[in-house]
């Protein structure tokens, strides 16, 4: 059992002791304390102090760390007695407390510490007889700001001097050195090792960090936005959207110019809304992610799938809404593109479907942002919306472009019913979550409430006419209710919430393995090289990776020539494992992909879109490195 633990209090900094180092599944390094630790706090007494005892108060917080981390916190008191003797209490646990608190760097003829920077790694050379004498030395690194550190280890170590290599994942350019601990003993995790405190004045400030690091991830947030409109599960509210500008041809720019705005607010609602949410989520204390926050929910997917379906059922006409403000006309009719309201909701909708992407540079930009301050989150948000939003605005701000778009006409009819069907194909693709999530019988429940749900809509278009009579108009639509309610608690509350959940291990194929972090580190011991893949079923961007490269012929092949252990990580249902290890890539979602050598070598992370040759070469360059040791 690991113990993170820090006090808050106004008289005296907190002494911590040399941590130790450990190696966590995922080959994580985790610096903590195991079993016991003293963490000494010094407080200076009034000049007077009574025979009353002394009342000692403070707020803790901490986390226990053993699979996964979880945080407590507690409000202490401690009395302490008056006594006739000034006797100490408690010596041995304080003096060898004592002996572990980390010292400042010595004196020049003792030690000196000269650090270089060689692209994304900085070295810290030591020149030291008395380090050098010492069997084991490491560097505990202590990063500030947003500069996030690999595995630090000795480069190279002669007989006065020792060489440290600490790779920078991320930084600011101009970073120079960091903060950290030099620790050497027999042993760094016995009760005789000692640390040196890096010298304060070769530590580049990490507040320093210029602001064109933040406008570039801004700008991969952008362009990840643009890209998002191409992806599969947009397209069909896209389509929506071109079938109303082509409605649109002939009309005002500024009816024009109004719609555009209205379904770019659409996207902006949804963005600043999710960025909200998240930023008060991780305020809490909450993992916060991209696309699993919503998708790995059963029941979010499935009142999705409502809502495509009712979408799709409009577009064949089934039923028509024409309620007295217009508004739910614009939520599901995609003719009504004119109207300000049914623009506003398509944008709302498209934003919606867009989430479980992860779009090339998203990942990257959204990584960074998750571990920001709120005002980051929410710019990097607007950043996304922006981007997803630009083509509509530039299109509807230049409404002579839409001249090149064929003319209203009775084709249109045809148009709107085959554009029913793509949504009929998202549909497909969200019973299909469903499935992965809650299996097969999960899906079949939930494909009978949607049937349900048809019903209903057919009731409505055949029977809710302007035509007929209050009363009918009324027992029809108490009828709906009724049947959607009892179908609900039914289908839903019933049979699909007792289903169970679907397992990983049922949708792996060929010499896949499903992941944990034990079965990785009993590869990795046995000296295995091991690809990890990090998916979910309802991540489109990984199932075109798998289809179209993972699956290939040739990097199947080249996986068992080359005897890579292949895992899959899979998140669909959000494994919070699985969502610690993401964060430590720095990634908020699916998918990543992480290629192990072997069990001392660094991993390597690939972009979210992977190619075969990127994949085969480094495949190919791994072996080779790991043949040479």
């Amino acid at each position: 059992m690991e113990i993170f633990r820090r006090c808050r209090n106004s008289h005296g900094e907190i002494q911590w002791p040399i941590p130790l180092k450990t190696i966590d599944p995922g080959d994580i390094q985790t610096y903590g304390y195991q079993d016991e630790v003293l963490l000494m706090q010094e407080i200076t007494p009034p000049a007077r102090i009574d025979n009353s005892p002394v009342k000692l108060s403070a707020d803790a917080t901490w986390l226990v760390c053993e699979k996964i981390c979880i945080p407590g916190n507690a409000s202490l008191q401690l009395e302490l007695p008056k006594s006739t003797t000034s006797a100490s209490a408690n010596t041995e646990i304080f003096t060898r407390f004592r002996r572990l608190l980390p010292q400042n760097w010595p004196e020049p003829k003792v030690a000196a510490a000269n650090w270089t920077r060689a692209g994304s790694d900085l070295r810290l050379s030591v020149k030291s007889a008395t380090l050098a004498n010492y069997p084991r030395a490491d560097f505990y690194p202590l990063p500030e700001g947003e500069t996030v550190v690999g595995h630090p280890k000795v480069e190279s170590r002669s007989a006065n001097e020792v060489v440290f290599r600490v790779p920078i994942e991320s930084a600011s350019k101009d970073l120079s050195s960091i903060q950290g601990l030099i620790v050497f003993g027999q042993s760094l995790d016995g009760p005789d090792r000692s640390a040196w405190q890096t010298p304060a004045s070769t530590i580049a400030s990490a507040s320093s960090a210029p602001s064109r690091g933040i406008l570039t991830f801004l700008f991969f947030g952008f362009l990840g936005g643009i890209i998002l409109n191409l992806m599969p599960c947009v397209l069909p509210v896209i389509s929506l959207k071109i079938f109303g500008f082509i409605q649109q041809a002939g009309q005002s720019r500024q009816k024009i110019l109004r719609s555009g705005i209205a379904f770019a607010a659409g996207i902006f609602a949804w963005f600043i809304g999710l960025a909200v949410l998240l930023i008060a989520l991780k305020a809490a204390g909450r993992e916060i992610t991209w696309g699993g926050f919503q998708f790995t929910n059963p029941y979010f997917v499935l009142a999705l799938s409502v809502i495509v379906l009712v979408f799709a059922l409009n577009l064949f006409g089934v039923f028509e809404i024409s309620l007295p403000q217009g508004v739910t006309r614009g939520l599901v009719s995609s003719t009504s593109g004119q109207h300000e309201a049914g623009s506003f909701f398509q944008g709302l909708f498209a934003t919606i479907l867009a989430t479980p992407c992860t779009a090339p540079f998203l990942g990257t930009a959204l990584g960074f942002a998750f571990a920001q301050s709120p005002a980051i989150i929410l710019l990097m948000f607007v950043a996304i919306a922006a981007g997803m939003g630009a083509p509509y605005l530039l299109l509807c701000a230049q409404p002579a472009w839409l001249r090149f778009l064929p003319k209203p006409g009775p084709w249109m009819l045809h148009v709107k019913q085959f554009m029913g069907f793509l949504l009929l194909a998202t549909l497909l693709f969200l019973l299909y979550v469903v499935g992965a999530q809650r299996g097969l019988e999960g899906a079949i429940w939930a494909s009978c409430f949607l049937l349900v749900i048809s019903i209903a809509c057919w009731m409505k278009g055949a029977f809710v006419l302007p035509t007929a009579s209050v009363a009918k108009r009324t027992l029809v639509l108490v009828l709906m209710l009724v049947l959607v309610l009892a179908s609900g608690v039914y289908f839903i509350g019933g049979k699909f919430h007792a289903a169970n959940i679907a397992s990983a291990d049922s949708r792996l194929r060929g010499d896949w393995q499903a992941f944990t972090p034990e079965r990785l580190q009993a590869e990795l011991e046995q000296g295995h090289s091991v690809f990890v893949d990090f998916t979910a079923a309802w991540c489109l961007t990984c199932k075109f990776n798998e289809a179209n490269v993972l699956e290939s012929s040739a990097v199947r092949e080249a996986f068992q020539r080359h005897a890579i252990v292949k895992l899959k990580a899979d998140w669909t249902n959000g494994d919070p494992v699985i969502t610690k290890l993401l964060q430590q890539f720095g990634r908020p979602g699916v998918p990543l992909y992480v290629l192990y050598p072997g069990k001392s070598e660094e991993p390597i992370v690939f972009p979210e879109l992977l190619t075969k040759s990127m994949l085969l070469e480094k495949l190919e360059t791994t072996s080779r490195a790991v043949a040479a040791e």
